[in-house]
């Protein structure tokens, strides 16, 4: 079975997942979480890299993102959140680059509809010691890796239109 096929199969399955909890989303209560899409952009190459994490329960791969913080906008919550779960730091965008849903498995078992608000963050430090070190593998990988590689199929466009921005903007310097 081909790549796309595999990628395309699992994104099939996390929609007729999230079909199931349809009422929820729409007349529920619906969570909202904070994330960080993570980069860099190295004077050597062309492309610029961005930052994935596993998450520690099932070990599937996302970028950083945690609920809510009391007194914390949700910019910086986003950045505390890449702090946490890979040592990164640098400067956040404060408004939104996008959204995308996906079900949030509680520790009671159950599952919620999240809403993530997603922000763009421009590595500038990584650290050896941050919170989460060992609960989690941190890799860089291309923004084309990193959309096969995360399951949520509007988080997998929100990777791929935030290369595209990027690699705009480089290029109007």
């Amino acid at each position: 079975m081909s790549t796309q096929h595999k990628v395309l199969r699992r994104s099939e399955s996390f929609l007729s997942e999230l079909a199931s909890h349809t009422d929820a989303l729409l007349h529920g209560r619906v969570y909202e979480q904070y994330a960080a899409i993570c980069y860099r952009k190295e004077a050597e190459r062309d492309d610029a890299e961005v930052l994935v994490v596993t998450s520690r329960e099932s070990g599937r791969w996302v970028v950083p993102k945690g609920w809510p913080i009391k007194g914390k906008k949700p910019h910086e919550v986003a950045a505390i959140e890449a702090y946490e779960e890979a040592g990164v730091r640098g400067k956040v965008k404060k408004k939104p680059f996008g959204y995308f849903t996906y079900l949030k498995q509680l520790a009671d078992g159950n599952r919620v509809p999240c809403i993530v608000g997603l922000h763009l963050l421009e590595v500038d430090q990584m650290l050896q010691d941050f919170p989460e070190r060992g609960q989690r593998r941190v890799e860089w990988v291309s923004f084309i890796e990193a959309a096969n590689r995360v399951r949520e199929p509007e988080l997998k466009g929100l990777l791929i239109e935030a290369e595209r921005k990027i690699r705009k903007a480089r290029a109007k310097k």
